[in-house]
């Protein structure tokens, strides 16, 4: 079968082999790689069932990453999965009440992040070698709390590469930007920026997209790349995940071969979820794909109406991951419902960045009825927290509850109660102040480590070490700047 390329969503170039577009991460003209086609699974679903997360992971990604050999993508998965994760099965599946938990957190930062960014320096690393590549590779990447730490953990110390993270000071949780501001590494940098995710997020468009900064680069011997999920050597590893979970309903009896599920995700930059597309358009029999927001519904209004406006006001909320008014993967699914369409998707882009809204039309809406989108409020996220600790025990972070609530609206609404797996981003010790505040609201008094002591008893589960040992942690990042020092930040950084 013809090998899959890839493509930019925004011009008409000629398609490239994976390693390539891991290697670039963005396109030279600002689009996001995209495969030239969606390829189906080659095993059966029961096949699939009696997979561990590695096998699966295998099957997945032979097919998309073709230019890699079998023992080259076999070697990045073996690393990358291993004890790292607290879990052999990596990737467990938990049911509380109605719904099926897919705990993503497992890794060694606590979020789902870890899923790709384990893999992610791996193939990077390898493409380079593919490519006769022998500049060092500066990893640029905004986070908006998970992926930084992730991202610096995957990367510190891999040789050829530098890491450095951008993140809104005052929009990350205490836990999240003390993971970050403790990464130990020679090749990491952090840095903390005056303003919001969304600013973090442009300004590294802005650094890629600049060709004189690129060019002053290549002649110090240096080249950027991302770990954000733009690059699409980090989205791909995301649709492991949820055929893994398909696989253990099947093998569980909970679902017979075949049988649809739904699949619900809290959505802030849409590459969880359009994971899950691209999983579904390989076969996977997933009937309604359940885009959960917060406060900051840009997606959920997308969605109800085929107007993205990012002309609101930006709400700092109890899921910070969230908190994104510019969804850069929402690009990808855009450029599928113009049909393959870049000169089309190219003028959205454009639309979006001038005028900071696009209108799609209602032939392209029809291309979205496999999407359900609706919000959770701050308090329904606290009450549904609580509600589903108080019915089953089980502890979920403030990013599953958007989902989980979001999940509750969508069945009361239409009745649908086919198995559904919601999307467990973060570990709830992650956001411990806000989990227990919604708990027992008696923690409120307490330090932000004497907390998840008080939430690891309640919960009956031992707060996880990547989050223990930071009490003691030394902070090694004090960087900060304003938004317009951001470049002149990285070559700083780079000493050119």
């Amino acid at each position: 079968m013809k090998p899959v390329k890839y493509i930019s969503t925004r011009s008409r170039q000629e398609p490239i082999p994976a390693s390539q577009a891991i290697l670039k991460g963005i396109s030279a003209d600002g689009g996001l790689y995209v495969p030239d086609r969606i390829p189906v699974l080659d095993r059966s679903l029961i096949e699939l069932s009696h997979m561990s997360y590695q096998e699966t992971a295998y099957e997945v990604m032979k097919l998309f990453f073709s230019d890699f050999t079998e023992d080259e993508l076999k070697d990045c998965i073996a690393k990358a999965y291993d004890d790292k994760f607290d879990r052999p099965d990596i990737a467990p599946l938990k049911k509380a009440g109605a719904a099926y938990y897919l705990e993503l957190f497992h890794g060694a930062t606590s979020a789902f992040k870890d899923m790709a960014l384990s893999i992610l320096p791996h193939l990077l690393v390898l493409s380079a070698q593919k490519n006769q590549v022998k500049d060092e590779i500066v990893i640029l990447t905004a986070t908006s709390g998970d992926t930084g730490k992730a991202a610096l953990a995957g990367f510190a110390g891999t040789k050829g590469t530098r890491i450095i993270v951008f993140y809104p000071k005052n929009g990350v949780s205490t836990i999240q930007e003390k993971q970050m501001l403790t990464q130990k590494g020679d090749n990491t940098y952090v840095v903390g920026i005056h303003g919001n995710f969304d600013d973090a997020q442009t300004g590294v468009k802005k650094i890629f997209g600049d060709k004189e900064l690129a060019a002053h680069m290549e002649s110090k011997g240096f080249r950027f790349s991302s770990a954000n999920s733009i690059n699409i050597g980090r989205l791909i590893p995301q649709i492991v995940y949820y055929v893994y979970a398909y696989g253990k309903l099947l093998a569980e009896g909970a679902i017979a071969d075949k049988d649809p599920i739904n699949v619900a995700v809290p959505t802030g930059n849409f590459g969880n979820i359009l994971a899950a597309f691209y999983a579904r358009q390989m076969g996977l029999p997933i009937d309604k794909l359940i885009c959960a927001s917060n406060e900051n519904k840009v997606l959920y209004d997308f969605l109800a109406t085929g107007s993205y406006d990012r002309k609101r006001a930006f709400i700092l909320t109890s899921s910070p991951s969230m908190d994104i008014l510019i969804s850069s993967n929402l690009e990808r699914l855009i450029y599928y419902l113009t049909g393959g369409d870049p000169e089309q998707n190219q003028s959205f882009m454009k639309e979006l960045s001038q005028d900071g809204v696009y209108h799609i039309s209602a032939g392209m809406r029809s291309g979205l009825k496999d999407f359900y989108g609706n919000y959770a409020t701050e308090t329904e996220t606290a009450a549904t927290i609580k509600d589903i600790y108080e019915a089953t025990g089980y502890v979920i972070d403030t990013h599953t509850a958007v989902a989980a609530c979001v999940y509750e609206k969508y069945a009361a609404s239409t009745n649908d109660r086919k198995p559904t797996v919601i999307a467990s981003t973060a570990s709830p010790f992650k956001f411990g102040r806000s989990v227990l505040g919604a708990i027992d609201h008696s923690g409120s008094t307490l330090g932000d480590f004497e907390l998840l002591d008080q939430l690891a008893r309640l919960s009956q589960t031992a707060v996880p070490a990547a989050i223990a040992e930071l009490k003691t942690a030394p902070v090694l990042h004090k960087k900060e700047c304003e938004v317009d020092e951001m470049k002149q930040t990285v070559t700083d950084f780079l000493g050119i």
